[in-house]
């Protein structure tokens, strides 16, 4: 069984030289979360730790569902940091618990000018598989 990418980017779009199915996991995990494109462009510019994230009045702009705890965010962010999407950012005593949008997900990112579409059934479907059942 063959996983196709998303319908909302073509697979031409990914950058040259990826792993493909690196690309489509990331792809995958970037609709299916609550983060909107707002919070993508703001961490391409901006640290932001998850308690920080969490109490920011503008929340709404940033993230779709459910209440937003800081413990489920940096799950989350933990989950993007694996998969390429985000990194830790550096200062002089080491990392921090900020988080920065990484080159690949710049590129991610640039896939969708508006708002990043929602995943399908099917597509959180097999995100959750990739997340909480890993390949060993």
């Amino acid at each position: 069984m063959t996983h196709q990418p998303l319908d909302c980017t073509p697979i031409t779009d990914r950058p040259v030289g990826s792993d493909q199915r690196s690309w489509i996991r990331a792809q995958r995990a970037v609709c299916s979360l609550p983060y909107r494109h707002d919070f993508y462009a703001m961490v391409s510019d901006q640290a932001i730790s998850s308690a920080d994230f969490c109490q920011r009045h503008d929340l709404a702009c940033l993230f779709r569902g459910r209440a937003a705890e800081p413990d489920s965010v940096e799950n989350d962010w933990i989950w993007l940091i694996r998969l390429g999407v985000l990194r830790r950012e550096v200062d002089g005593q080491g990392l921090t618990e900020r988080v920065r949008l990484t080159p690949m997900g710049r590129q991610l990112l640039a896939t969708w000018p508006a708002e990043i579409p929602t995943a399908t059934p099917l597509q959180r479907l097999q995100h959750w598989v990739s997340r909480y059942r890993p390949r060993r």
